[in-house]
Parts: structure tokens; C-alpha cells; sequence
């Protein structure tokens, strides 16, 4: 094994930790500031948004059942793999989005 090849996975570790570790440090910096402006602590929580929670988790379910059934598709018929797949993530990704819409406007015609 050559001694570059360990390299690029230790580079890309600290590349990531790097770009967390100053998004951190800026953000807290940002805060600080506008703190000693007299700035109201309460800006800084954010209320979740359990709508926003559901349509995430729909699409990665539908991203999830895309690859599978575009694996399906790839062993059993004459398409292509990557014909396959794409097909069948993007179809099941945005059959879930738009159940996502279906059910959020119901949810909010409720309230």
C-alpha cells in the first residue's frame, strides 16, 4: 500500500472538521455580537417545523424505494442500469413529495 493512498481519506476527515469547525466558531461569533447589541436571546431558538420533518422523511422513503425498485428494473428487464435508477428515483421521489403536498394541506385546513 502506498503511502499517499492514506492521504486522501485523512485529508477529506479534515476537511470536513475544518469547515464544521468554523462554521461553529462564525456562528458563535455572529451570536456574540448581536448579543452585546442588546439583541434578545429567544432570536436564537428556532421552532421545529414537524411538516418540514415529514416531508424530508417522505422523500428519503421514496428516494429509498426508487434505488430498489430501480434495482429490480436493471436485473429484470433490458433497460440500463443508470436509466433504471434515475427513472425510478425520481418517480418515487416525487410521488412521495407529492403525497407530502396532499397531506400537509389537509393537515393545515384541520387547524
Amino acid at each position: 500500500m502506498y503511502q499517499s493512498e492514506i492521504f486522501v481519506p485523512i485529508s477529506m476527515f479534515a476537511a470536513v472538521a475544518l469547515i464544521i469547525w468554523i462554521y461553529i466558531v462564525n456562528r458563535n461569533k455572529e451570536r456574540m455580537a448581536l448579543i452585546e447589541k442588546g439583541a434578545d436571546a429567544n432570536l436564537f431558538k428556532s421552532k421545529r417545523n414537524r411538516l418540514t420533518d415529514l416531508k424530508w422523511g417522505m422523500l428519503f422513503v421514496g428516494v429509498g424505494i426508487g434505488i430498489l425498485s430501480g434495482n429490480i428494473l436493471a436485473t429484470n428487464s433490458n433497460l440500463k442500469e443508470p436509466v433504471s435508477y434515475f427513472s425510478m428515483i425520481f418517480l418515487f421521489g416525487g410521488i412521495s413529495l407529492i403525497i407530502y403536498y396532499i397531506l400537509a394541506g389537509n393537515i393545515k385546513n384541520k387547524k
